[in-house]
């Protein structure tokens, strides 16, 4: 085996690499990572429009992960786009039998930039599970509304951090537009700010930097550290074009300035 620095990802395939695995990976390599990818869906889309998604079946979706986990050292996996709550409960179950100190990074997808829900509101009863069993999770504004509709923003962060870390993206935000917040250690807050004066909307933003943050604590970081090199990291690529798609290259993370705050 080589001494390369494995990271996986399972996510959802997006034709256009906006967003899913293909931009995970593209976003671990920026990183110096060698990234591993599982399909779970095969979406029909570009960075506009949304047609169709048709799921893996969970059986070959573990499938998947034993073959990798038997073979590679893998100590952060980022997921994305799952099927439902139930199914990412099964894939957790296996993920921890492999190897029971892994960090998972969970990006918990609602309902697609172009307006696509992926899950109902009856299969949120398994979040609270999975959610123990993650490292951090990156919800935006939107999609932590969305996951307890009967609880304020404030309640749902209450709850959620008694449970795990979260990352909570502000691009949505009404109040302060691109400010994002870091919980961790039970309610310790962290407030980053965005740190260019514009910034130009991306498809996949949300997946460029929970991968990003998933890339950061596998090469070492803290989580403090990690969320703020994301949020670096994050804006250097909704910079780094005017259109709906990004670049991401050892250039992108060069406008970071490195890793640490």
């Amino acid at each position: 085996m080589s001494k390369l620095n494995y990271i996986l990802t399972i996510a959802g395939h997006d034709p256009c690499a906006g967003a899913g695995l293909t931009s995970d990976i593209k976003t671990f390599q920026a990183h110096g990572l060698y990234g591993l990818s599982v399909c779970t869906a095969v979406t029909v889309q570009n960075d506009v429009d949304f047609k169709e998604c048709h799921w893996i079946s969970l059986d070959d979706i573990l499938t998947q992960i034993e073959v990798l986990l038997d073979r590679f050292s893998i100590e952060v996996v980022k997921i994305g786009l799952i099927e439902n709550w139930e199914n990412l409960s099964v894939i957790m179950e296996k993920l921890h039998h492999h190897k029971p100190n892994l960090s998972i990074i969970l990006d918990p997808i609602i309902r697609a930039s172009a307006g696509f829900d992926f899950h109902s509101k009856e299969s949120l009863a398994f979040f609270d599970k999975v959610v123990s069993h993650c490292y951090v999770i990156t919800p935006n504004y939107e999609e932590i509304v969305a996951l307890y509709p009967d609880k304020s923003i404030e309640e749902t962060v209450t709850h959620l951090s008694s449970l795990t870390n979260i990352y909570l993206k502000g691009g949505h935000r009404t109040d302060q537009k691109g400010w994002d917040t870091l919980y961790y250690h039970k309610l310790v807050q962290l407030n980053i700010p965005p740190l260019a004066q514009t910034v130009h909307d991306k498809h996949g933003s949300g997946c460029v930097l929970s991968a990003s943050l998933a890339s950061g604590l596998a090469l070492g970081f803290s989580i403090e550290d990690a969320a703020f090199h994301a949020k670096k990291y994050t804006e250097a690529f909704l910079n780094s074009e005017t259109g709906l798609l990004g670049l991401q290259s050892y250039l992108t993370l060069q406008q970071t300035q490195g890793f640490k705050n």
